[in-house]
């Protein structure tokens, strides 16, 4: 079996420059690019934390590139100080799904979504 390489989230959008833009101003995503079509219209955009590459897609229903409320999940980030990286958000106006939490698993976290739906986990690890 070929080992794995790495891992590109991919999130459905409606509107790619302000999904673009809601990561970077309110999440704290390091800006990438949006690509358009011959008619100017955009079709694929990249933000980056670290290594990590997220890319933002069209919805294309027929590749299976449907909007965010017609499933459930999601991507967890991890952050050095959730309180905190929760503040911004909240103050930015972001639609908060719970309140930052100790969980039993190891972690405090908080839930958010983003403008076009997807959810969103933002946690720190701390000793069980």
């Amino acid at each position: 079996m070929t080992k794995i390489q790495g891992i590109i989230p991919l999130l459905a959008c409606a509107n790619i420059p302000a999904e673009h833009d809601f990561l970077v101003k309110v999440f704290g995503f390091e800006p990438g690019h949006i690509e358009r079509d011959e008619q100017g219209q955009p079709h694929h955009g990249e933000v980056y934390a670290g290594n990590l590459t997220i890319w933002l897609h069209r919805i294309m229903p027929d590749n299976g590139n449907i909007p965010p409320h017609a499933w459930k999940s999601g991507l967890v980030v991890y952050v050095a100080d959730v309180d905190a990286h929760y503040a911004h958000v909240k103050a930015a106006g972001a639609s908060i799904e719970s309140q930052p939490d100790d969980q039993p698993y190891g972690q405090r976290e908080y839930g958010v979504r983003d403008p076009e739906g997807h959810v969103w986990w933002f946690a720190t690890r701390f000793e069980k």
